[in-house]
């Protein structure tokens, strides 16, 4: 298994122990891929997993890039056109970062990371 799945089956692991529901894992269409898709209470998240090596080009969280930021957006706004229940949910981007390229050490939770 490749480092990056490695890190989004941690943060699927990690992020169910704190109660939140998985709905979605790795959801494509033409416009992008959303790591992973969950609920925390009635709120609907989409989630970026990113993993670094080394911070010297700025660390995991900061490579969530603006141009990345709207793409992630854009497959939000498909997959509530193809999953309707979920239109009236609150809806909330968060991203989990490793820090390390070891996905042992603790992620770190960027709630709400960015808005649309």
């Amino acid at each position: 298994m490749n480092k990056g799945k490695e890190a989004e089956l941690t943060a699927i692991n990690w992020l169910t122990a704190q109660k939140l529901t998985l709905l979605e894992s790795n959801y494509s269409c033409r416009f992008g891929e959303i790591d992973i898709i969950m609920l925390d209470a009635d709120t609907l998240v989409f989630i970026e997993v990113r993993l670094r090596a080394s911070n010297h080009f700025g660390g995991a969280a900061s490579s969530v890039t603006p141009a990345k930021q709207r793409k992630l957006i854009t497959t939000a706004n498909h997959f509530l056109m193809c999953h309707k229940q979920h239109t009236k949910r609150f809806c909330r981007f968060d991203v989990i970062a490793f820090e390390s390229s070891s996905v042992q050490c603790s992620p770190v939770w960027y709630k709400d990371a960015f808005r649309t």
